[in-house]
């Protein structure tokens, strides 16, 4: 595992990559295929903005201490974006007798106060249980699940990784 934990500015920039490009990848399935994300998309793109974000901050920053705060929130937004998939993978492998998992997340935010409405959007509207991609026999919040516990995984062990000891008169890599 040292190529993982080897070069941690690296794997963090490698994470905040992957973010980018499934974000890219969900925007190409709404504008060019015609999916309609639901709540619990909407919840997990947030989920991977964060990630990314505090991947691309660790990547960024230099001193090892500020380095494994964004690690930790890293690691909680991917910890969130997992639970989230896992729900939506549950309901659709097992959906509700209506098909639907609650409000429309747009019409929430334009009923609704914000402080009413953020609790309802993390409570999931429209049809989460709706299976309307696939790829190798997993669907999107299937997918969504694995990519997010592989970067809770990554962040946990780069978390773990003891920082190295600087050497008198030689460079500690970055």
């Amino acid at each position: 595992m040292n190529w993982l934990t080897g070069a941690p500015r690296r794997t963090y920039a490698l994470i905040a990559a992957i973010c980018a490009a499934m974000l890219a990848f969900g925007m190409y399935l709404q504008h060019v295929q015609g999916l309609e994300p639901c709540p619990m998309c909407i919840v997990q793109r947030y989920a991977l903005v964060l990630v990314g974000v505090f991947a691309a901050l660790a990547a960024f920053t230099r001193r090892s201490g500020l380095q494994k705060s964004w690690a930790v929130l890293g690691l909680l937004a991917a910890g969130g974006g997992a639970f989230t998939a896992a729900r939506q993978s549950w309901l659709q492998w097992y959906p509700p007798e209506l098909g639907s998992c609650g409000r429309d997340i747009y019409g929430m935010i334009e009923s609704f106060p914000l402080r009413r409405a953020i609790p309802m959007i993390f409570q999931g509207s429209g049809d989460c249980s709706a299976v309307d991609w696939t790829f190798l026999g997993l669907t999107i919040a299937n997918w969504g699940f694995v990519w997010f516990a592989a970067f809770a995984v990554v962040f946990a062990l780069l978390l773990a990784q003891r920082a190295p000891r600087p050497v008198p008169g030689r460079q500690v890599p970055a």
